[in-house]
């Protein structure tokens, strides 16, 4: 089973799991909202889980950034300032709109693939805009 595959059922159950920034281990809060089935599948496939947080920890801001983005999309991940960013800066949803549509067209075509793989030199230029906009944002609305 792909990884982000299992973790978004995970986040969609009502449970969270993370890399604890205190020993830079897997943690699950509200473990028990997790279906058997689920937890059973995360289990099997623990290191790849654990891996697949730990890549994140060497990614840059603008990357982590995006990555939020798309669990956001996605309806993985709830995150309420991105989601108030978007839907008031309509050219920064088209722009991202965009950034996945390059993706797409170097072959990123399910959602349960870690999108890193399909980057290119021009969604990388596209997500540094993108990062940009969400900042600059962010120190407009604090």
């Amino acid at each position: 089973m792909q990884v982000l595959k299992i973790l978004s059922a995970v986040w969609k159950s009502g449970a969270n799991i993370y890399l604890d920034d205190t020993d830079n281990r897997i943690a699950i809060k509200q473990q028990e909202l997790i279906p058997a089935e689920v937890m059973q599948a995360a289990e099997q496939n623990f290191q790849q889980i654990d891996d697949w947080f730990k890549s994140w920890t060497i990614e840059s801001n603008e990357k982590v950034t995006l990555m939020k983005m798309v669990h956001q999309i996605c309806g993985w991940q709830q995150n309420q300032k991105l989601n108030e960013w978007l839907c008031t800066e309509v050219e920064s949803l088209d722009m991202f709109n965009d950034w996945m549509i390059v993706l797409a067209n170097n072959g990123w075509n399910d959602i349960y693939d870690d999108y890193r793989q399909f980057e290119n030199d021009e969604s990388n230029g596209m997500a540094h805009e993108l990062y940009q906009r969400a900042v600059t944002y962010a120190r407009k609305v604090q």
